[in-house]
């Protein structure tokens, strides 16, 4: 399964948002700077995510964007699903009931197994909030597990 941008760059964006939370509204031409987005894509973007109540539009000369609670109460999975719909790698096992029309459904041996990739990926995007990931240390390396590694450095001698 593979996340489009418009799941990559709602999560970014709202990352950049949660860098900012507390400081006042962000513009869109702010937002896209620091999230490296199209701001003609980013206005796109942030319609869906005011109207599921994740952002607030501030009106104004000093106006913009901001989070409409601490980022450590908004998952992940919040944003993903306001983007990209229900966490789905299969529709025969979409977190949406009336997306499961497959009709092997009874009978199919291999849906247990995506049954379980559907149920890591949204354990994954819902225990993740965007604090967490606006905690990302200044600088060092991610493993493949996507934690954040820190160098050893050598003592000095």
């Amino acid at each position: 399964m593979k996340v489009s941008t418009r799941g990559e760059y709602g999560v970014r964006a709202m990352v950049s948002l949660a860098h900012h939370f507390g400081g006042g509204p962000m513009s869109i031409a702010e937002i896209a700077r620091q999230s490296n987005i199209p701001p003609a894509y980013l206005e796109q973007l942030i319609a869906p995510l005011r109207r599921a109540d994740l952002v607030v539009s501030k009106r104004g000369a000093h106006g913009g964007y901001v989070l409409s609670r601490d980022p450590s109460l908004i998952r992940v999975g919040d944003v993903y699903r306001v983007m990209e719909g229900p966490i789905s790698p299969m529709e025969c096992v979409s977190e949406d009931i009336d997306d499961q029309t497959c009709p092997l459904i009874e009978n199919c041996e291999t849906r247990p197994m995506w049954i379980k990739l559907r149920d890591a990926m949204t354990d994954a995007l819902d225990s993740t909030t965007l604090a967490d990931l606006a905690r990302k240390p200044e600088s060092g390396p991610i493993s493949e597990r996507g934690e954040y590694v820190t160098p050893i450095k050598e003592p000095h001698r």
